[in-house]
C-alpha cells in the first residue's frame, strides 16, 4: 500500500506542478513598445526611405488594433472606415484566446514581412514564443493561431495598396533644361526616391491630391521676387547661425530633427553611410513617450500607435504627390550655382524634390492626431534622438514640437520657408480629417497630462 500511496502522491505532485506552470499570459504595453523598437532598429539597418517606413508602421498597428476593437467595447473597428478594409475573422471567445497576445503576434508577423532582415527579427520573436509557450501552451497556441489568421487577412488587404506595382514603375526623369526643376544633390547624387508614391492607396484621405497645397512661389532669380527672397533667406540664416563656430540653438534644432535614414559620408576615396531613424519613426517614438508618461494600458497604446501611424502614412502620400508635381529645385543647387559655390547646408539634402517639406507635413499630421488623444497642452521630454548622440528636448505640446520640426528644415538649409509653413499646415489638415472622419475610441480622448 505504501508503494501505491507514494506513486499516487508523486502523480499528484507532478500534475499539480504542471497545472501551476499554466498561468495566464500577461501582455503589457512594454511588450508592444519593445517589439516596435526592435523593428525600428532593423529598419535603420535595412535603410528604408521615409515613405516606405511609414507603410511599415501602419499595417501592423492596424492589425493589432482590429483585434483590440473586437473585444474592447471602447473601440470601434476600422472596417468600413478605411478603403477596402473588410472585418477581420471573428474571435472565438470560448477557445482560450488571449486577445492582447493575438494582437501582438499579428503585429509582429506583419512587421516581419515588411522588413528585409527577417533573421534579425526572428531572434526576438523566437525568444518570446518560447517564453509564452512555456507559460501556457494552450493559450499561446490558440492566440497565435488567431493572430496569424488576422495577419493574413490584413496582408491580403495590404497587397492591394499598389505598393508592388510601384516597384516596377520607371525611375524619375530629371529635367536639366529647366533650371526650376529638381536635380540630384551632393554628395551621392541619388535618384529621386519614390516618384510614384502618390499611387499608394491612402488610409484616410480620399486621394493623394485631396489636400493639394497652394503652389510654391513662382521660380525666379530676380532679386525682388518672392522666390529669390526665400532662397537668399536660407543662405543668410545658415551663415548667421554658424558664424561664431559654436553650435547655436538653431543648429541644435536642425540636427535634432534631421531624421535622415541615409547620410552619405565621404572619406578620401571612400563613401559610406551613417544611419538614423526616419521622420515617421521619430513621431512613433514620441507616441511611445506619451503612452508611457500616461501609463496607457495595452489597448490604449495600440490605439495611439495606430492613429498616429495612419496620420504619418497619409502625410507622406499627400506630400509626395506635391513633391513630384511641383518638382522644385533644392536651395543647395541654386546657392552653389548662383550665390556661393562653396556653401553647404547644415543637413544633407535628401534625394527628392523640395516642395512641400515631408518632415513638416508628417509632423503636422502626427501632432494633430496625438493632440486628439493626449490633449492640447501635453508636455513631454523627447529623448528619441539620444541613441544618436543628441540631447533631450522638452516641449509643451505636440504642436510646439511639430512647429519646431518644420522650421528645423529651413535652419538645416534644405527647405525654403514656404515648404515648411505650407507643409505643416498641409499635415494638420490631414490630422484634422482623421480626427473627424475616422471613429476609433468611443470616448475620444485620453487627455492625460
Amino acid at each position: 500500500m505504501k508503494k501505491y500511496a507514494c506513486i499516487l502522491l508523486a502523480v499528484f505532485l507532478f500534475v499539480n506542478c504542471t497545472e501551476k506552470k499554466q498561468e495566464p499570459i500577461k501582455i503589457s504595453p512594454d511588450d508592444l513598445h519593445n517589439s516596435i523598437d526592435h523593428v525600428i532598429d532593423i529598419m535603420i539597418h535595412d535603410i528604408f526611405s521615409p515613405p516606405v517606413a511609414s507603410r511599415i508602421f501602419a499595417y501592423p498597428n492596424i492589425a493589432a488594433y482590429e483585434i483590440v476593437a473586437q473585444t474592447n467595447p471602447d473601440y470601434k473597428s476600422l472596417a468600413g472606415q478605411l478603403k477596402d478594409l473588410r472585418p477581420i475573422p471573428a474571435i472565438d471567445t470560448v477557445s482560450g484566446i488571449n486577445p492582447q497576445l493575438s494582437a501582438l503576434i499579428a503585429h509582429m508577423n506583419i512587421s516581419r514581412q515588411l522588413i528585409f532582415s527577417e533573421d534579425k527579427f526572428d531572434v526576438l520573436q523566437d525568444s518570446l514564443f518560447t517564453k509564452w509557450k512555456t507559460m501556457n501552451e494552450p493559450e499561446f497556441e490558440a492566440s497565435k493561431a488567431y493572430g496569424l489568421k488576422v495577419a493574413e487577412h490584413i496582408k491580403e488587404w495590404m497587397s492591394k495598396d499598389n505598393y508592388s506595382q510601384t516597384r516596377t514603375m520607371p525611375k524619375f526623369t530629371v529635367d536639366t533644361d529647366d533650371q526650376a526643376r529638381w536635380q540630384p544633390t551632393p554628395p551621392a547624387y541619388m535618384d529621386g526616391i519614390e516618384p510614384h508614391w502618390n499611387k499608394i492607396r491612402p488610409f484616410i484621405i480620399d486621394s493623394a491630391s485631396q489636400f493639394k497645397p497652394i503652389p510654391p512661389p513662382a521660380f525666379s532669380l530676380e532679386k525682388d521676387s518672392d522666390f529669390y527672397k526665400e532662397l537668399i533667406e536660407v543662405y543668410n540664416i545658415s551663415n548667421e547661425i554658424t558664424k561664431n563656430g559654436d553650435e547655436s540653438e538653431e543648429v541644435a534644432i536642425a540636427k535634432f530633427w534631421d531624421c535622415n535614414p541615409y547620410v552619405s559620408v565621404t572619406r578620401g576615396h571612400l563613401m559610406f553611410a551613417t544611419k538614423k531613424i526616419t521622420p515617421g519613426a521619430h513621431w512613433i517614438g514620441i507616441t511611445k513617450i506619451a503612452a508611457k508618461k500616461t501609463n496607457s494600458n495595452f489597448d490604449d497604446t495600440v490605439f495611439a500607435y495606430t492613429k498616429t501611424s495612419m496620420a504619418i502614412a497619409d502625410g507622406f502620400i499627400s506630400c509626395w504627390d506635391e513633391k513630384y508635381r511641383s518638382n522644385l529645385i533644392r536651395p543647395e543647387t541654386l546657392i552653389n550655382q548662383h550665390i556661393d559655390e562653396n556653401w553647404k547646408p547644415i543637413l544633407q539634402t535628401p534625394p527628392f524634390p523640395e516642395y512641400t517639406s515631408g518632415h513638416s507635413v508628417v509632423s503636422g499630421a502626427a501632432a494633430t492626431a496625438l493632440t486628439s488623444i493626449f490633449g492640447e497642452d501635453f508636455s513631454f521630454e523627447d529623448d528619441t534622438e539620444t541613441p544618436y548622440g543628441l540631447p533631450i528636448r522638452k516641449f509643451n505640446s505636440f504642436n510646439e514640437a511639430a512647429d519646431e520640426a518644420a522650421i528645423s528644415r529651413m535652419y538645416g538649409g534644405i527647405h525654403y520657408r514656404a515648404a515648411v509653413e505650407v507643409g505643416v499646415g498641409q499635415g494638420r489638415k490631414i490630422g484634422a480629417l482623421l480626427n473627424s472622419k475616422i471613429e476609433m475610441k468611443k470616448n475620444s480622448s485620453l487627455a492625460h497630462n
